[in-house]
């Protein structure tokens, strides 16, 4: 005679006991998961990375030799309007320094003149013993537009950068800073009519228009 043996039942697990497991597991990975985390506040100094790329340190840094190359290479406008008339590319080559872009150069130009009515902070001004078909402007903000502060020396390159971004922000970052310590010290709300003595760069594209910025600008 056989036996056949046959299995217990299996018995079902309780749906509730395996509800409250899961739950608790589910508590734990959370508790766990929150010990692991660290919260930053975006601005604190645990916000920034080690090297990151700072535009205020830059500008602070880097505006003072900016400033002092452009004043150094700077060409009487008289002087350089002479040799436009000369040999504009002979010109270009010696006063010019190439933009990044490949479009124009950068010139450094120092003039005293009479700033006319300003358009959004940009002053016309009449150079004496200036051809008419000059026009030559300059940039007092509030907001200063273009590059050129970056671009004057063509010792700021690209390559310097991790991205565009921190590139475009550097050139952002000269034009604050000159803002700061050039142009908060005069009142750039009322230089209609007065002299002034400017020393800056601008891209040279066309020789009879000039969009100056300053490095440095005195009231007479």
């Amino acid at each position: 005679m056989s036996v056949r043996s046959e299995a217990a039942p299996r018995r079902r697990a309780n749906p509730r006991l395996r509800a409250a497991i899961l739950s608790v597991g589910v508590v734990v990975l959370v508790a766990a998961m929150a010990v692991d985390t660290k919260v930053v506040k975006i601005g604190s100094p645990a916000d920034s990375q080690p090297n990151a790329f700072s535009p205020a340190e830059f500008g602070k840094s880097e505006f003072p030799k900016v400033q002092s190359a452009v004043e150094s290479r700077a060409i009487d406008a008289a002087t350089l309007l002479a040799a436009f008339a000369k040999d504009k590319d002979a010109a270009v080559k010696q006063y010019g320094v190439p933009t990044p872009a490949g479009i124009g150069v950068e010139v450094s130009v120092k003039f005293t003149g009479v700033a006319g009515t300003a358009q959004s902070g940009v002053y016309p001004i009449q150079i004496d013993g200036a051809p008419s078909a000059l026009h030559v402007r300059v940039q007092t903000g509030p907001a200063i537009n273009g590059t050129d502060l970056r671009d004057a020396t063509g010792t700021i390159a690209f390559g310097q950068f991790v991205n565009q971004i921190d590139y475009q922000n550097a050139g952002s970052a000269l034009n604050k800073e000159m803002k700061q310590e050039v142009l908060s010290k005069v009142d750039t709300t009322a230089l209609s009519g007065k002299t002034i003595s400017v020393v800056g760069v601008f891209t040279l594209i066309n020789p009879n228009n000039w969009l100056v910025t300053p490095v440095k600008l005195d009231v007479q």
